[in-house]
């Protein structure tokens, strides 16, 4: 019934000691076993998110940047891409500077940062990817941004969100993937745009694919698939939307709504 699968990475995919469960990995090979086209959909970069397709022994597109890059695993090959309109990088960037947020861009999928803090080594820690320090990151606001990300605590995040939704939502997506990660991509850069594109170009309908997520980034996606599955520790905004509501990604999650609507006929339901 389901030919696609699209899983989030971070508090769906691995728990929370950052790992793929071996339930889970097993899981997922019977499901590519019968055919199943199993790909991840996350915020990370293509070369963080390519790492965990290689554990899972996956040779597909990988969505990435919340939906705002879709790239072959095999050969890196670009096949969906969009980046933030330069009026709002700039904007951006501007309002950052004047109330001294951490920003982050992402170009040709190499990480900028301004200044080597703790929030810059704690995200490169958390993705297991370098970064690069630009002192002059002003200048950075010309190139073709695949995405920004804002680090701050979340209650000023939120207040972030809505001016800047207020004064450039209509250029840009608005999205969190952690309470504290403010991303910014394009309008057409979600999740749900890449498995819209990722569906048609595999020939499937959308009422064939399968999305599983637990944050507020992951809403596109849910709304987007036919069947749209919330994490048990997904946010409440998610699991209300969602077909289903799995277990936690401390309990094996996406191995249960795997087994329980992937790999059983529809009679054993």
């Amino acid at each position: 019934m389901y030919k696609m699968l699209a899983i989030d990475i971070d508090d769906t995919l691995i728990n929370d000691r950052k790992e793929i469960t071996e339930g889970t990995k097993a899981a997922l090979e019977k499901a590519l076993a019968q055919g199943v086209t199993v790909t991840l959909a996350t915020g990370r970069m293509y070369a963080s998110a390519k790492q965990m397709a290689a554990q899972l022994g996956l040779n597909v597109p990988l969505i990435t940047y919340q939906g705002s890059l879709v790239k072959n695993s095999e050969d890196g090959a670009t096949i969906y891409e969009r980046t933030v309109p330069t009026d709002a990088a700039h904007h951006i960037f501007a309002y950052c500077e004047r109330n001294e947020l951490h920003l982050q861009t992402y170009l040709e999928d190499i990480l900028y940062v301004q200044a080597d803090n703790d929030k810059s080594r704690d995200y490169a820690a958390l993705s297991k990817i370098p970064y690069t320090v630009y002192p002059e990151f002003h200048e950075l606001a010309d190139k073709p941004s695949t995405k920004l990300l804002i680090i701050d605590d979340p209650g000023r995040l939120d207040e972030v969100a809505v001016e800047l939704r207020n004064e450039i939502g209509h250029l840009v997506h608005i999205t969190k993937s952690k309470p504290h990660f403010l991303e910014i991509v394009n309008r057409e850069g979600t999740k749900g745009h890449a498995i819209r594109f990722l569906a048609e170009r595999f020939g499937y309908e959308m009422s064939e694919v399968m999305a599983i997520g637990d944050s507020w980034n992951d809403h596109e996606m849910l709304e987007a698939a036919g069947f749209g599955v919330a994490m048990g520790n997904a946010v409440e905004s998610l699991k209300e939307i969602a077909d289903f509501v799995t277990l936690s990604n401390n309990e094996d999650g996406v191995k249960h709504v795997v087994e329980k609507f992937v790999l059983q006929n529809s009679s054993d339901r």
